[in-house]
């Protein structure tokens, strides 16, 4: 215990991971809480066909981020100027003359986007979801700073915090109004929340308007191919709500939407430790340096996959009666859908720890190499799939493509010396007996969603 409690108080690397870790995963795993709440009560308030509405909104804002990112995050985590003023003032002022851009952009598509799904709504609906990335633009560079020195801890309340207003918010404007637009509203005001909370909290640079030449090119340097990679990433993660808005009611989008929130969170769980843990792992301790850096991150890596592969197959086992217990039976398939998209998210559980290594060596061009390839992969699938099959079919490619673009990360990872085998093999196999034991159980529930949606 005394041993135990050493590593979480000292200031070495690994005390500092295993407090972020921590950090992260209560944050996360609150936040999963916070939203769970919200969207039982939420299912009662509104209808399905609000969630579908919703999805829509959130393809286009989430979508318009990530065709715009330019890695500032990431730039941060891995530069030797990561803690200069005149570098994350630079940063910062980027971030904000693209937030407004993104707001620019939301109105000028809404009535396109609002023609090509056929829901006018989304004419009024997008300019004001696009307030939140107006705001999200003035967030303080210290929140980057904080993850770049593994010191999340009052980040993550302040995170809970914003969150807990904004769904709070959405209740109440739910309950008043019986609209969708509390789902919108909810959204901005969280952001505004988070913004306020980030600037009065959180200690450290008092960020500025500034152009630093050198640290832009630096920025402009790393950030196009991150540029690149994000705008795939968009495909990866929005790519199946934006086919399926087209060729599915706003009801069955909704129930979808609802479906994979619940198989979904144990990967996002996942991601975000990932992301905000790994760079600075490969950064500081490089495979390359020694015999013991690598045989630590093949630990960590055991550690991250075992954790979230345990979530993700909890999810599979019992979806359908989970889904029965939370929601009404205007919800029902949901279930069955859970199934499906926790077994399809195996393969990116797995591999999910190899592409940071990238980052952190700045090798941003290998990155999106990767990216783009899997995200060009699942796209094409998914539609076709979709198309000839109908939903079920297109779940299934979201796994399917991670194991075609499975050779590109080997590329990657091999690159880097970061390639671990056995861990893969281990995991593949193990989470497959298992997956196979779910689509036994849950047989009919499957063969019912794929014939009550098949094309």
């Amino acid at each position: 215990m005394k041993q135990l409690t050493a590593r979480f108080l000292g200031q070495g690397l690994m005390a500092r991971v295993l407090r972020s870790t921590s950090w992260l995963i209560l944050g996360y795993g609150s936040s999963q809480a916070l939203r769970l709440a919200a969207n039982l009560i939420l299912a009662r308030l509104l209808f399905p066909e609000a969630f579908g509405l919703m999805a829509l909104v959130t393809v286009v804002t989430v979508g318009l981020s990530l065709f715009s990112d330019v890695g500032i995050g990431p730039a941060i985590a891995q530069n030797p100027r990561g803690d200069d003023p005149d570098f994350l003032d630079t940063a910062w002022s980027i971030q904000v003359f693209r937030g407004a851009a993104l707001w620019a952009l939301t109105a000028l598509l809404a009535w396109p986007l609002a023609q090509f799904y056929n829901s006018p709504e989304l004419i009024y609906y997008l300019p004001i979801a696009g307030l939140g990335l107006v705001i999200a633009g003035f967030n303080p560079t210290r929140i980057e700073t904080a993850h770049r020195h593994l010191l999340v801890g009052r980040v993550t309340m302040l995170d809970l915090a914003a969150q807990a207003i904004g769904v709070g918010s959405m209740v109440l404007l739910a309950w008043v109004s019986g609209s969708v637009l509390a789902l919108v509203l909810g959204s901005v005001i969280q952001a505004g929340a988070k913004l306020i909370l980030t600037h009065c909290y959180l200690p450290g640079h008092r960020n500025r308007f500034q152009w630093d030449p050198s640290a832009a090119k630096e920025l402009i340097h790393f950030g196009k191919w991150i540029f690149l990679s994000t705008a795939f990433w968009f495909l990866t993660s929005q790519g199946d709500r934006a086919i399926l808005g087209k060729f599915i009611s706003l009801e069955t989008l909704g129930v979808y939407n609802i479906g994979f929130f619940l198989a979904s969170f144990p990967m996002l769980l996942g991601h975000a430790v990932n992301q905000r843990l790994m760079i600075p792992i490969y950064r500081n301790k490089p495979a390359a340096a020694s015999a013991s850096n690598r045989k630590k991150q093949r630990q960590l890596r055991a550690c991250l996959t075992g954790g979230v592969l345990v979530l993700l197959l909890a999810m599979a086992w019992p979806g359908p009666w989970l889904v029965d217990l939370l929601y009404d039976p205007r919800y029902a398939q949901a279930g069955a859908m859970m199934v499906l998209v926790s077994l399809a998210l195996i393969p990116a559980v797995i591999t999910m720890t190899y592409d940071q290594a990238a980052l952190a060596a700045g090798d941003s061009r290998s990155f999106f190499v990767f990216t783009a390839s899997r995200a060009l992969l699942q796209t094409t699938l998914f539609l076709f799939a979709t198309m000839a099959y109908g939903l079920a079919g297109g779940i299934v490619t979201l796994g399917l493509s991670m194991l075609l673009a499975y050779p590109i990360l080997i590329w990657l990872a091999q690159k880097h010396q970061v390639w671990d085998p056995l861990h893969d093999a281990f995991f593949a196999l193990l989470s497959g007996l298992i997956g196979f034991g779910a689509v036994l159980w849950h047989q009919e529930a499957l063969r019912e969603l794929v014939q009550t949606l098949a094309p």
